[in-house]
């Protein structure tokens, strides 16, 4: 299991990554699932990985190996259909969503027959020339869904521990090194309630209309900043739920369900 997430605000763009993967209680290690594949000054494109460890590294090679052969092919000529040669973030998004069919389509059979899980999602995040930043979750059936100025932010892998902080964190007028200390909290949250989710964690900041990544972080395990902000996230929850105001306590006698004031004399 891993935990990936992405944001779209704004004033720009922040993905970042676990890199986790478990095969079992015996089998824990780490892999990196964030990647670039951007062309520098035509397009920023960032990449988050989740599911089937075989399946997803064998897009990226894909990926990789199809800007490879469209970059030796002779111009004008055969184009072989890229992450640097498709016209929008939409269509790149729908090419990803291919490769994940065919690479599973060749393996699945094998896969199903030992009864080991194929599924994969991804996340893609950046901007191509003339478009604004966008944010796409790919699913692993191939089809994909998009952030909106109301739903600013998607996540893939162990989702649920992480999600309640950016839902009330986070909103599309954010600024972007507020959005990057609530991504590493929802990370970090999710690490400290799921063993299956941990460091390093990899996390990337992209500017609006820069069209260069400006902002990387790597956190190990111990990392100085990494504790500290843990730290100070726990002493604030603590000290906001101690300043809560009293509950006003009802002394009606809803819990019986025989109208019994006090239970106590039945």
């Amino acid at each position: 299991m891993t935990y990936c997430l992405g944001i779209l605000v704004k004033e720009g763009l922040v993905l970042a990554a676990d890199s986790r993967t478990n095969a079992g209680v015996d089998y824990i290690s780490s892999y990196r699932k964030l990647f670039e594949f951007s062309k520098p000054g035509d397009r920023t494109l960032l990449l988050c990985t989740s599911g089937n460890l075989s399946i997803t590294q064998a897009v990226v090679h894909q990926l990789a190996q199809d800007i490879k052969r469209d970059s030796q092919s002779v111009p004008s000529r055969n184009r072989i259909p890229n992450l640097h040669n498709l016209p929008t973030l939409y269509d790149i998004a729908r090419y990803l969503g291919d490769q994940i069919r065919a690479l599973q389509k060749a393996d699945r059979p094998w896969l199903e027959q030992d009864k080991i899980d194929f599924q994969c999602s991804f996340l893609l995040g950046g901007q191509v020339q003339g478009e604004a930043p966008q944010l796409f979750l790919i699913y692993s059936q191939g089809n994909c869904i998009q952030a909106t100025p109301e739903t600013p932010f998607l996540q893939i892998g162990e989702t649920k521990y992480g999600k309640p902080i950016l839902d009330r964190t986070l909103g599309f007028d954010v600024p972007l090194d507020a959005v990057a200390k609530c991504a590493l909290l929802s990370i970090d949250s999710t690490m400290r309630s799921n063993l299956s989710v941990g460091p390093p964690i990899h996390m990337v900041m992209y500017q609006t209309n820069s069209f260069e990544v400006r902002h990387r972080a790597q956190f190990q395990a111990g990392d100085p900043y990494l504790i500290k902000m843990r730290k100070h996230w726990e002493v604030a929850l603590r000290e906001a739920s101690l300043s809560m105001p009293d509950i006003s306590w009802n002394q009606e006698d809803a819990l019986s369900p025989l109208g019994i004031a006090d239970l106590g004399d039945a």
